[in-house]
């Protein structure tokens, strides 16, 4: 069989004609009810993904890269897919982007759509199932994680390591002398690798085990001011509040001034992404920044170099582009 299975070798695993397969991949219903789930089960088998653009294409490049995020609202890929789309459309670069949501199997549907289509390249900042990845190691499309680095990256992986913000975190907390620090922690793998980290790292200071609270994903402001009024129940009111995202950060600032509590006197806070409302808020919110400008920057010359077959060594394929812990008004 090919590297990137055809019509013909559907056709050959079903036992039926390329024609009856192509009537089927036109018109399920033109084919008999049988023959289709038989036609199907090969698609599967073999991998297969239909050419939506055969009849298009003069060339093998299609000038069209998908990006895909969960989420748009309130979240912390904003900034960096704003960049990235505004880089690829600068090069001339056909963009499609694409909400996954937190459904693996939206984000299965989006990337095969993307395959289909021969994109030139999928970026994502999501995760994807094991099907749906043995379907883009046989297709040849550049496909770019994005936000991670897991040991064994699909294409190439552009991001940093969840665990060591974690640890920063942590050594930050204990050398500002807080002693009760409370969690924010989303709902999502990347979160909960920060949050393990930190943990593990705070034990190792010393420090005795931490409140948490638990949020959904995108995190919201909402989300925050519900976590404050729980706060306040607390047995023991924590000295600093460690928050996913700038915005529950901002959320919880606004709460304890409503409380006529100070930050960071009575209560430090901590975001992480550092938005432009965490340089805008009063105080100024303190939090992690991961250079999303580079991360644009690599996963472009990562997409360049591909098409330039220039071929990269697996430690080429991860690449760290690191964070900063940025230390301001509010712890």
């Amino acid at each position: 069989m090919s590297e990137r299975p055809t019509l013909d070798d559907v056709a050959a695993e079903a036992d039926v004609s390329s024609a009856t397969v192509s009537r089927y991949l036109n018109n399920p219903r033109v084919v008999a009810k049988a023959t289709g789930e038989i036609i199907r089960a090969a698609i599967e088998k073999t991998g297969y993904i239909p050419n939506l653009l055969a009849s298009e294409l003069a060339s093998s490049k299609s000038r069209l890269v998908a990006v895909l995020t969960p989420h748009l609202q309130d979240t912390i890929f904003n900034d960096t897919i704003e960049a990235m789309i505004e880089a690829l459309s600068a090069t001339g670069i056909n963009v499609m982007l694409g909400l996954t949501g937190n459904s693996p199997a939206r984000a299965d549907e989006l990337i095969t759509a993307a395959i289909s289509r021969r994109a030139d390249a999928i970026i994502t900042t999501g995760s994807i199932t094991e099907h749906t990845a043995e379907l883009v190691r046989r297709s040849k499309t550049v496909f770019i994680q994005m936000w991670d680095l897991p040991e064994k990256p699909i294409g190439i992986a552009v991001g940093f390591s969840h665990p060591a913000v974690g640890r920063e975190l942590a050594r930050f907390v204990a050398k500002r002398g807080y002693q009760c620090p409370h969690l924010i922690t989303a709902n999502g793998q990347r979160a909960a690798m920060r949050r393990d980290a930190f943990l593990e790292e705070w034990k190792l200071l010393g420090g005795e085990t931490p409140t948490e609270d638990a949020v959904d994903i995108p995190s919201r402001f909402g989300h925050g001011r519900g976590v404050f009024a729980r706060i306040r129940r607390l047995p023991r009111m924590p000295d600093v509040v460690i928050c996913g995202s700038d915005y529950l950060a901002q959320a919880i600032i606004v709460e304890a001034h409503a409380a006529n509590m100070r930050v960071p006197d009575d209560l430090a806070v901590i975001g992480f992404g550092n938005s432009s409302l965490a340089g805008e808020m009063r105080p100024t919110i303190t939090t992690v920044e991961i250079d999303g400008r580079r991360i644009v920057r690599e996963a472009i010359t990562a997409i360049t170099a591909v098409r330039n077959q220039t071929v990269r060594t697996p430690a080429e394929r991860i690449i760290d582009v690191g964070f900063r812990l940025v230390a301001r008004e509010s712890a």
